[in-house]
């Protein structure tokens, strides 16, 4: 029954109930994606459950060569002749120790504290007779217990690697199989390891420009890190859970409600701003692209130059200047009022309401030329068959754009699209350069009418130097946006309808 009611609905009222339906079975998806969670830990769980069986193995059934490897690494390697891999164990560990015994360990012992003794007055003999000697400082010694937290966790998965490949050569050389050596080693990363061989640098810059600040953070977020507890001059503390109560209106604080008020009001808006941004961009940009290539419209090559062109002005000049033409005394006011319009400027940046439509406006323009450019070249390459086909049958512009256009369209471009959204989750340069954040409003802590959590938690470390409750909002806010990303592309036909496309 329900089919057929489908069926009978007109393309555009099929377009709007698959687009509502999308929406509805967001939770039902988020639901499975919880539901999945225990799955996931039992699986990795087991993963952890099989590497204590292969050390238990190792100790076990291994023979002299494998069990020194458990003290001295890269000694089996060197007893069973496989001279490369047992230098680089062995210069593994000898590295290790050193960078614990002479650094790392001296931050990592004052990691429960972070620091006991900020500086120190030391007396001297020439005037002012004193001066100050910093002893501790707690940014450092969070910092450097982190990387030496990663290092510890590096030397502990290259240890394993190290046991448990002594246990596989060992099983080889059992069954009189030849081992591999140092050329087979390098000759196997340059081979079929050699996708290995290529991610590592990038997997090393995620780690040191990602995945580290990340921990960084979040360990931040577990402290009273701000302007009143300053390294080096003062130290801060563990904190527990005090920054993440305040921000959801449990804090002891008297600014807790606040800060509640103002996450919760920031975060309505960021959802906001990137539903329009993303698809007023999308739409309108698909309806440009189609309307340029479609048959008989001249200059084709002129509008997409326009376009670009647009693109090539570096957006901070476009956003900056739009400030000022938008603004009480800017341009479009006294034009307006030149024209005798208005009697008064209209308040495009200071209304909180007409400063957020202005924004999305805004972006509509900046937008839409790079949607137009990804628009077009898939439109291009939809088989032209299709059309012709779709026209005999007698199917007219509209609903050849439903049945054809559309669907190829957002099966093409959901990843982009996703992409999008997120990243007017966390689109600075918009709101940064057109109003700052402004309006201000006296009922928010440190945020204005049209600002961002991306915007909010820059005024919150520049501007307040609130470093722990600022870590609080970017732990949120990628958990946000990653549970988001995950349901969005999870639910998307991409995704389930990848093998059947044609």
């Amino acid at each position: 029954m329900v089919d057929m009611e489908y069926l009978k609905k007109s393309p555009l009222q099929k377009f709007w109930y698959n687009f509502l339906s999308f929406f509805k079975n967001i939770p039902a998806v988020l639901v499975a994606f919880f539901k999945a969670i225990p799955a996931r830990l039992l699986k990795f769980w087991n993963k952890i459950l099989g590497v204590f069986v292969t050390i238990g193995s190792a100790a076990k059934n291994g023979d002299w060569k494998t069990r020194s490897s458990f003290l001295i690494m890269g000694f089996g390697q060197f007893a069973r002749k496989q001279w490369l891999r047992g230098l680089l164990y062995l210069l593994f560990e000898v590295l290790f120790i050193l960078y614990m015994v002479f650094f790392g360990w001296k931050y990592l012992a004052k990691m429960g504290t972070l620091g006991e003794v900020a500086m120190i007055k030391i007396e001297i003999l020439e005037p002012p007779f004193f001066e100050y000697k910093f002893v501790d400082n707690s940014m450092l010694i969070l910092l450097y217990s982190v990387i030496t937290l990663f290092i510890m966790v590096s030397f502990l998965y290259v240890w394993y690697k190290n046991v448990s490949g002594n246990l596989t050569t060992q099983e080889l050389a059992e069954a009189n199989q030849v081992l591999p050596t140092a050329k087979d080693d390098v000759k196997s990363y340059a081979d079929e390891q050699y996708h290995k061989t290529l991610l590592s640098i990038p997997l090393l810059g995620l780690t040191v420009f990602t995945i580290l600040p990340m921990i960084f953070m979040i360990f931040v977020a577990f402290t009273n890190y701000d302007k009143a507890h300053m390294p080096p001059a003062q130290l801060f503390q563990w904190t527990g859970f005090d920054n993440f109560a305040k921000l959801f209106g449990g804090g002891i604080s008297s600014d807790g409600k606040i800060f509640a008020y103002t996450f919760r009001e920031v975060l309505l808006w960021t959802i906001i701003w990137a539903f329009f941004a993303t698809f007023t961009n999308y739409i309108l940009g698909m309806i440009v692209a189609i309307i340029i290539n479609k048959k008989g419209i001249r200059f084709k090559k002129f509008w997409r130059t326009i376009l670009i062109i647009t693109i090539a002005v570096p957006q901070f000049v476009s956003l900056m200047m739009m400030s000022q033409f938008f603004s009480d005394q800017g341009l479009f006011n006294k034009l307006l009022e030149g024209w005798g319009l208005i009697k008064k400027p209209i308040p495009f940046l200071t209304d909180g309401l007409l400063a957020k439509v202005t924004v999305i406006v805004v972006n509509i323009w900046i937008g839409i030329p790079f949607t137009m450019l990804i628009v077009t070249g898939i439109l291009m390459n939809i088989p032209a068959d299709l059309y012709e086909s779709a026209r005999i049958d007698g199917a007219g512009p509209v609903k050849a754009y439903m049945k054809i256009t559309l669907p190829y369209m957002l099966h093409v471009t959901t990843p982009y699209l996703i992409t999008q959204f997120i990243g007017n989750l966390n689109n600075f340069n918009v709101i940064f350069l057109l109003t700052g954040g402004e309006p201000p409003t006296n009922d928010m802590q440190y945020a204005g009418k049209t600002d961002l959590l991306i915007t909010w938690l820059y005024k919150l470390t520049v501007n307040q130097s609130e470093y722990g409750i600022a870590s609080v909002i970017g732990i949120l806010t990628f958990v946000i946006v990653a549970v988001i990303s995950l349901i969005l592309y999870n639910s998307s036909k991409s995704v389930k309808e990848e093998e059947d496309f044609m």
